[in-house]
């Protein structure tokens, strides 16, 4: 589909441009204009040989270049046959605990995290939500840090947990949050057993300005406790009244129901399958909650990595070496199981009643589930479960931007923050194409791939 902007909107934008470059050269310089790619929106359209202009960190004009007018003596780069997307977003991740030769409590670090932001940048990554392992202090720094400009990477989004006391995602990875709080001093899980203790808990979330709460509701087999009904909607409650968004790790279609009734804004485990039907489907859509599926948890697990060279490219041998003896130790995932079956009729039926499916990877969570790269196997699992290629690249666009209240990301357009990535080649023609990465801007400026790729090998 292709879609021109308003001849409006077009003239504002050659205005602001025109504007900028006559006050003054030092201005004048930041104006950039990109063009004569295909520019996939986000939003479902695209515009074919088209036109980016950036003022520094925004986008001042997105359209076709017959349309764009750009003034002269404005830097231009020619993108003749190459395609630009807007930079993706991940919303479901678990920062800090993967060393990328180890995994634990023992690589939850200031620095390890930003080297993770990083990788996140470095695969065309805009933004990332760390959904409720995070030190709070140490995650409020580093968002403080993000603003001012002295740490960089992908945006940087965390959500405080919340579970029964003692209790979490499971036995491990919980083991390994409990150690990161005990060593930081700072409040990673916040336990609540009662109505009362989950509204307070919420009050202290909100008074050191979080804007997000994740819960479990997932006794994982009867290994964990999970939060009950009269104490998780206590907590979303008391959080709508402090303006804060709560999204929920479930397991069960039961679950899901009457968690949309508490007022959840997301499910950051779609447990795709028979159970999610298309009742439960049209409720999601209709509480206007959105559904990360996850999809890789199951699917790449059996999987060899250890040779792609989307990941080579980013993954020193040592750690290379590793994957291929692991995977020599697993057992076979094939497609095209009674599983897979399921999730792809599950999935159908929720883009069907056009509920937001958004791109979320769980990683960090999961060993080996690397950042930024498992965002696009992620993106190429959609599509062969029946997604076309658009509606897998607007899941981790601007329906994941929307989730998040990401409202200048996204979508390339007039006003927003000039983060997109440079494919050589077409995704709508093969979503694999999403690794062609030629540049990545965030906030307008390029990320050094290279410098970073000399810095990982």
């Amino acid at each position: 589909m292709n879609r021109s902007p308003t001849p409006i909107a077009l003239v504002l934008a050659t205005a602001l441009i025109a504007s900028a470059c006559s006050r003054q050269e030092a201005v004048f310089s930041d104006v950039i204009a990109f063009e004569g790619a295909r520019l996939i929106v986000g939003d479902g359209s695209v515009i074919e040989e088209g036109t980016l202009v950036l003022n520094g960190s925004r986008i001042v004009a997105a359209g076709s270049s017959r349309e764009v007018a750009v003034p002269d003596g404005v830097l231009t780069v020619d993108l003749s046959g190459k395609t630009v997307i807007p930079a993706l977003i991940d919303v479901h991740a678990h920062l800090g605990y993967e060393g990328y030769e180890s995994w634990g409590a023992a690589n939850y670090s200031r620095d390890n995290v930003i080297e993770h932001l990083e990788r996140y940048a470095y695969y065309g990554f805009a933004a990332v939500f760390s959904a409720g392992s995070d030190p709070d202090d140490l995650a409020l720094d580093l968002q403080r840090d993000q603003v001012t400009g002295t740490v960089g990477g992908a945006r940087f989004l965390f959500a405080a947990g919340m579970a029964p006391p003692g209790q979490g995602p499971n036995n491990q990875f919980l083991g390994h949050a409990l150690t990161v709080a005990e060593e930081t001093g700072m409040t990673v899980l916040r336990g609540a057993a009662t109505p009362a203790e989950g509204r307070e808990a919420v009050r202290d979330v909100a008074s050191k300005g979080i804007s997000f709460i994740k819960i479990w509701v997932d006794d994982r087999g009867g290994t964990q406790q999970k939060l009950q009904p009269e104490v998780y909607r206590a907590i979303a409650d008391e959080a709508r009244v402090r303006g804060i968004e709560v999204v929920v790790h479930q397991q069960t279609a039961e679950d899901m129901s009457d968690l949309l009734g508490a007022g959840v804004s997301g499910f950051l485990h779609g447990r795709l399958g028979q159970a999610l039907d298309r009742k439960l489907a049209e409720q999601i859509k209709e509480a206007g909650v959105f559904l990360v599926p996850n999809l890789g948890l199951s699917e790449l697990r059996g999987e060899r990595v250890s040779d792609d060279p989307f990941l080579r490219e980013s993954t020193n041998s040592d750690v290379l070496r590793r994957l291929e003896g692991d995977f020599n130790r697993r057992s076979p995932n094939p497609s095209g199981s009674d599983q897979e079956l399921a999730r792809s009729t599950s999935l159908s039926r929720l883009s069907d009643v056009g509920v937001a499916i958004v791109l979320g990877t769980d990683a960090g969570a999961i060993p080996d589930h690397f950042f930024g790269y498992t965002g696009h196997r992620e993106l190429e699992i959609f599509v062969r479960l029946g997604m076309t290629p658009m509606q897998a690249i607007m899941a981790g666009t601007s329906r994941a931007a929307e989730s998040l209240g990401l409202d200048d990301l996204g979508v390339l357009r007039s006003g927003k923050s000039a983060d997109f990535v440079v494919l050589d080649r077409n995704p709508l023609q093969d979503i694999r194409n999403t690794r062609t990465i030629s540049h990545v801007y965030l906030a307008g400026r390029e990320i050094n791939r290279e410098e970073l790729r000399g810095r990982w090998n």
